[in-house]
């Protein structure tokens, strides 16, 4: 079984019983005033394997389902089995933790305000594929037609900027943008040998 189908089982049944169990979602869910005044960290983490309902972990999980094998296999192809399987969960986990800290510092005063969701891993992993793959095509509703996968990209770096910035629909959209820029980045890192062929794709 791939890392990538596990991670989305254990997603599924930690919300499916998150929303069943009070407790477990006043725990572990991401608010920022109770994790500054009580040091409560590990919602920073928590907080991504939980959903508001059926529909955000649907879309969540299926986006993880369709991009997160290409990032893996990737990482198993260069760094072998073991280490990229381990890279890969580091990948998801940190980049959960990494975009939900703007939203921390931001409302760490604000006793109103929650988040929860895996948006901010699974816009990694997608990235982290666009980098590797920039030319796959995508059909995003409601737009007919295929997108590029680098075109897409950059659309949705400045989309999710600008709804972060405007901030009044509820959903937090600055972890999309950091977990998609983090996932970018540190698939350089990792294998900085595929910017040359990335560049390459996207001028060619």
């Amino acid at each position: 079984m791939s890392i990538t189908f596990i991670i989305i089982a254990i997603t599924v049944l930690i919300s499916l019983f998150a929303w069943r169990s009070q407790s477990l979602m006043e725990n572990w869910v991401h608010h920022p005033q109770t994790v500054a005044q009580h040091n409560e960290w590990w919602r920073l983490l928590t907080s991504g394997f939980l959903h508001a309902d059926f529909m955000h972990l649907f879309f969540n999980m299926f986006s993880l389902y369709i991009f997160g094998g290409v990032v893996e296999q990737q990482f198993m192809g260069v760094f072998g089995f073991a280490t990229g399987a381990a890279l890969y969960v580091v990948l998801y986990l940190v980049a959960i933790i990494v975009s939900d800290l703007p939203t921390f510092f931001k409302h760490k005063n604000d006793s109103r305000y929650y988040s929860l969701g895996a948006s901010g891993g699974v816009a990694a992993v997608i990235f982290a594929s666009i980098y590797f793959n920039p030319l796959t095509e995508l059909i995003i509703f409601p737009i007919p037609l295929p997108i590029k996968g680098y075109i897409f990209g950059a659309l949705y770096l400045f989309y999710s900027y600008y709804l972060s910035k405007k901030g009044n629909d509820g959903i937090n959209h600055s972890a999309h943008f950091y977990g998609a820029a983090f996932g970018f980045l540190v698939s350089i890192i990792l294998v900085p040998g595929q910017i040359q062929n990335f560049i390459s794709d996207i001028i060619g």
